[in-house]
């Protein structure tokens, strides 16, 4: 009874002690016998954590709960990776930054390699590279964390840094300089590194981590002359609150995916949304070629070097000790939310045509649109707050523009992601039988809608849902409702 309500509390001792060649992997999975207290360190000066889950909104709220709880004179490490998920701050547009329709059909496996050609004498038609997209795929995370900044992309070869740290010891430089150490002291051994190529790592004026590649063809040098190109391979994140500063940012190192994240972070909506939130500034990005395990011992190493009263062991924490602590499952059921994933997007308006407060030009539409559609929606927090659709069809001779207008107020107050099809959405919406198909379809596509003909169809919120729910963590959440 008394280790239950420990627990509870989390009220944490220290992990056992391991020997050091345990502390390769930051994957290492706790024993049973073990005591899986990992709270204990946070009156320490300076505390080291390591994740072994890869649930991004646990992580996250691992996290968040070491900002809350951790001493305010401390200061915290913590290190995780994260399964596939595309994870969006605190105050950006999901229907803006990401390609929501490509997020749930989830990733496919890389493309087969070719067969070996069969001899020109048998003339047979050679098979291209297949990348099979299967609905059996799961579906990428969508999260909004609640610190700031732009969208990022994680996987099993992107690790995750966090240092929390006292406001008057915060630095945006600081600790993105600490990665950087690390990766020159890596990049100058590893076995990786061809002879005579030059790789620099540095912080650059946007406080990400960069690096300059020297044996990068330029293409567009003359001549085929090699040039100077920069990469971004780590973005960082902040969250200053009155007693405590988080920096947290990414490190690509050997992700397998890094061709298929332009098309995850790609909108088709783009071209028609102004949000007021903030939107990400776009890099080339490339792998720095380095293992997780070895970023993060020697991140570790250069933490300790910076404060040498972090003499106590790094803590490993696991998903059965995290679920213990009631603050980080109130966390972890706050970022679990569609309310919080769409609901707290900025005010942004979707138009199908210039306007005065938006006057771009648009990208063409599709053919099969009615010639005369046009749409406009004022969006707050996910819910629908003015709109105005015309040009639409109806099956009777009536005042086309009244007609527009019932159906226009009719949407106001819907919410945007618990939208399902729009074409369903529409017919309801008007008075009298209207031709909603390729209306619907196409407002389907920009807002990263698939109906229900699809396995995964249905509303944004429900697909949100279902990528949590079929995980190990929302199974827990379902079962402690």
């Amino acid at each position: 009874m008394a280790l239950s309500c420990h627990l509870r509390a989390l009220t944490l001792c220290l992990t056992p002690t391991i020997p050091r060649s345990h502390f390769n992997s930051i994957s290492l999975p706790s024993t049973p016998h073990q005591p899986r207290y990992y709270t204990q360190n946070l009156t320490r000066p300076a505390q080291i954590y390591r994740s072994t889950s890869t649930d991004p909104y646990l992580n996250l709220s691992i996290e968040h709960h070491l900002l809350q709880r951790s001493h305010p004179d401390s200061t915290v490490l913590f290190l995780y990776t994260n399964r596939p998920s595309v994870v969006i701050g605190r105050n950006q547009n999901p229907w803006l930054e990401v390609n929501l329709h490509a997020l749930r059909q989830g990733l496919p496996p890389p493309p087969r390699p070719l067969p070996t050609p069969s001899p020109p004498s048998q003339n047979l038609p050679q098979p291209k590279p297949i990348e099979q997209a299967s609905r059996n795929d799961p579906p990428i995370a969508l999260v909004r964390r609640r610190s700031g900044g732009g969208t990022v992309f994680h996987d099993a070869g992107n690790a995750n840094w966090s240092v929390i740290c006292p406001p008057p010891a915060f630095d945006r430089d600081k600790h993105a300089e600490m990665v950087v150490r690390a990766l020159r002291r890596l990049l100058s051994t590893s076995a990786s590194a061809s002879p005579g190529k030059k790789k620099k790592v540095r912080v650059n004026e946007r406080h990400d981590i960069v690096m300059d590649d020297d044996d990068h063809l330029d293409e567009e040098g003359v001549g085929g002359r090699v040039t100077k190109s920069t990469f971004k391979v780590s973005g960082s994140a902040y969250k200053l609150t009155r007693s405590r500063s988080l920096h947290h940012g990414t490190c690509l190192l050997a992700s397998e995916n890094l061709g298929r994240v332009g098309r995850l972070l790609r909108s088709p909506a783009e071209g028609y949304i102004k949000a007021r939130g903030v939107e990400s500034v776009r890099s080339p990005i490339r792998n720095v070629g380095l293992r997780g395990d070895e970023f993060a011992d020697a991140v570790v190493r250069e933490f300790r070097s910076m404060y040498g009263n972090a003499d106590g062991r790094e803590v490993f924490v696991g998903e059965e000790e995290a679920l213990a602590n009631e603050e980080v499952v109130k966390g972890l059921r706050e970022l679990t939310s569609p309310d919080w994933v769409f609901g707290q997007t900025p005010l942004f308006t979707f138009s199908t045509h210039p306007t005065e407060d938006d006057p771009r030009e648009r990208p063409e539409m599709a053919h099969k649109l009615p010639e005369k559609f046009q749409a406009q929606f004022t969006v707050r927090h996910g819910e629908i707050q003015a709109a105005s659709v015309s040009g639409l069809e109806y099956h009777y001779a009536v005042d086309d523009a009244s007609q527009d207008v019932i159906l226009s107020n009719a949407m106001v107050e819907q919410r945007l992601h618990h939208i399902k099809d729009w074409r369903s959405t529409l017919r309801q919406a008007s008075p009298v039988p209207v031709d909603a198909e390729g209306v619907g379809e196409w407002l389907n596509h920009m807002f990263g809608i698939q109906t229900l003909s699809h396995n995964s169809g249905g509303a944004m919120a429900e697909a949100v849902i279902k990528a949590i729910s079929d995980t190990a963590v929302g199974r827990f959440l379902d079962r402690h409702h």
